[in-house]
């Protein structure tokens, strides 16, 4: 188990899977709670089942699958849906992410998530990275890999905590705005040092306990 954790979060849009991948490439374990996300409602599951007995059949995909794309119109559209969702995913997301850091094996692990501080998924880690954007590049990027319109782009953002305010929770930044692919290396590839200095510390100090 890696004894010393950092979560990265940013904004939609903001460039998280790149930085993610390029830890990754470093051999850094990584922790993807949208994967969570995905394995607790997977085909067969009694979240999946809860989902489509109280929302519909129309929810749930040809092969099974959730049709997330649907679901996350209508949770933005109806709080009291999202609310529903929330208090039945959040404590079966928060589990299986649980087991795979203890099935960590790098000197550090990246949890990957969104909503890192929205759902205080913060106090499990000891270092908050956040990617930063500005908003129009955060619709810009959404819009060219997903179907959504702008206009839900720009909710979802409404959704999320306001750049200004996820920053004051960051223990380091990566700043994506405008940057070229191997300057973010170069920006994590310093963060990678600095995590393995700081989880050798962490790891002498509980043996000195």
């Amino acid at each position: 188990m890696s004894e010393f954790i950092v979560g990265l979060t940013g904004g939609i849009g903001s460039g998280k899977t790149t930085v993610s991948d390029i830890f990754a490439e470093l051999n850094i374990d990584i922790i993807d709670a949208d994967i969570a996300a995905r394995i607790v409602v997977q085909p067969g599951s009694k979240a999946l089942l809860a989902i489509k007995a109280h929302f519909g059949a129309d929810y749930i995909a040809d092969n099974g699958e959730l049709n997330r794309a649907k679901l996350r119109s209508r949770i933005f559209s109806q709080p009291q849906d999202k609310a529903w969702l929330n208090n039945l995913l959040h404590p079966l997301i928060r589990a299986e992410i649980v087991s795979q850091i203890a099935q960590a094996n790098s000197s550090y692990c990246l949890l990957v998530a969104p909503l890192l501080l929205e759902n205080n998924l913060h106090k499990m880690v000891n270092r908050v990275l956040v990617v930063n954007v500005d908003e129009a590049s955060q619709v810009e990027r959404t819009l060219a890999r997903d179907p959504s319109s702008a206009a839900e782009i720009k909710r979802i953002i409404a959704s999320q905590m306001p750049s200004e305010q996820r920053l004051s929770f960051a223990d380091d930044i990566i700043n994506n705005q405008h940057k070229s692919l191997e300057d973010i290396r170069q920006q994590v590839i310093i963060l990678d040092k600095k995590y393995q200095l700081l989880s050798a510390s962490t790891f002498h100090s509980s043996l000195d306990k």
